[in-house]
């Protein structure tokens, strides 16, 4: 029987050093230098530089990325527990080369891509030479690709593409836009002429796409593809950002458990109030059973595929948003005016909260697909009560029993004695 719940030996050294990695060298960077992968000082990239090869050093470079795919194959449980430690520092995605957008940009890449054009972007994505950024939601129908409008077409040597896209995270500091269009996924300089960058908002862009003329071989993979690749590119993100979320939520708790062991009010130290224990159990119970779920959906898809986990994929979009936005608000409490201020990271985390339930698709539509799916493996009773209605239950054991009574007489007379014996008593 197989049911493993540790990491072998070897792997957890390799977790010790990230956790050691991020507590010494990457959140001091964050803290001095924010967003230090993408300052233009050369003195600043050049210690980027440094630390990025300790990380290449230890084989943990683009550990988003298959074997074939050119990455180290970790598959999504292990990639899971790194990301745990990943997430609690926001420069340490970057400074491993696993920072969205650019990992589910370079996936479809890599795995979709002609060499050619994988010499051309995969390469410098990889090297943090250039930054991409995914404009697929619309104004008009958000994440449901059946609403889009954007279209590419196709005129003499080069594609014309005409739309508006709502929320491209990260559009106006990209290099390339990977652009979901109605016909296929295109990559789209961003400075080509007819890219028109909104003012608003600043850091999830609006962006309109006027008369945007690209060569032909800038569609990535097969036209009429989009849906493919879109699928191959959510699937696998939504557990890296779940088990982010997990250490964001650790994170919280940690903070709520320590505030909670640190402050007196009315007399006694607030953990020893019941409605100061009761979030810290509640938080507990939260986190824990996430966790759980987020690790076994990567292990399942490790065994399968992200495609036969589906199911189990769209659980944990929807539970980690509530997780998280529920953890930090009680933590963010429990600190008191502190927690609302950004002395803290927990505003930000409950602000964040929100926009990942709508990021990747909104998660209500998440819980319709699940409970879709759900309700596929299920028939419909028959007649007017449930397979589980005790009358039924009861007439059926009679006839599951009548082999052994006919074998044993008397345990068939002890069953008709308590059967009388319960109608006597009107049960």
């Amino acid at each position: 029987m197989a049911w493993e719940f540790s990491t072998d030996p070897e792997f957890q050294e390799k977790l010790d050093w990230i956790q050691q990695f991020c507590e010494e060298r990457v959140e001091p960077l964050h803290h001095i230098f924010p967003h230090a992968v993408r300052l233009p000082d050369p003195v600043v990239r050049a210690y980027v530089r440094d630390l990025q090869q300790d990380v290449k050093d230890q084989g943990l470079w683009a550990l988003f990325l298959d074997e074939e795919l050119g990455g180290p194959g970790f598959g999504q449980l292990k990639l899971g527990l790194v990301n745990e430690i990943l997430g609690r520092y926001p420069a340490a995605p970057q400074l491993f080369g696993a920072a969205a957008p650019d990992t589910g940009n370079m996936e479809i890449l890599a795995a979709y891509g002609t060499d050619e054009q994988k010499k051309r972007w995969l390469e410098p994505l990889l090297n943090q030479e250039m930054f991409s950024a995914y404009s697929m939601t619309e104004p008009q129908g958000g994440s449901d690709p059946r609403l889009f409008k954007t279209v590419a077409v196709r005129d003499g040597d080069e594609w014309v593409i005409n739309g508006e896209k709502w929320f491209t995270s990260a559009g106006r500091v990209a290099d390339l836009l990977f652009v979901m269009c109605t016909n296929g996924i295109f990559i789209v300089p961003r400075t080509t002429e007819g890219v028109e960058i909104m003012p608003e908002p600043r850091n999830h862009n609006h962006i309109i796409y006027r008369d945007v003329r690209i060569p032909l071989d800038h569609l990535l993979g097969p036209e009429d593809g989009a849906h493919i690749l879109a699928q191959r590119r959510l699937g696998g993100g939504r557990i890296h950002h779940a088990m982010r979320t997990i250490a964001q939520c650790t994170l919280a708790f940690d903070m709520m458990c320590e505030r909670a062991l640190s402050r007196e009010s009315h007399g006694a130290i607030i953990a020893e109030h019941q409605m100061v224990q009761e979030k810290i159990a509640e938080s507990y119970a939260k986190l824990r059973m996430l966790r759980l779920l987020v690790l076994e959906t990567a292990w399942k898809i490790d065994q399968t595929s992200a495609q036969d986990c589906r199911t189990d994929i769209g659980v944990v979009k929807f539970t980690m948003s509530r997780v998280l936005r529920e953890i930090s608000f009680d933590s963010l409490q429990i600190h008191g005016s502190l927690g609302t201020t950004d002395l803290t990271p927990l505003q930000d985390m409950y602000a964040v909260a929100p926009t990942m339930g709508l990021a990747d698709g909104a998660d209500e539509v998440h819980k319709a697909t699940v409970a879709r799916r759900v309700l596929r493996e299920y028939e419909p009773h028959e007649g007017n009560f449930p397979r589980e209605f005790l009358p039924y239950k009861k007439e059926q054991a009679w006839k599951k029993m009548e082999p052994i009574f006919e074998a044993k007489p008397e345990l068939a007379e002890a069953a008709e004695r308590w059967k009388a014996y319960r109608e006597k008593r009107g049960r």
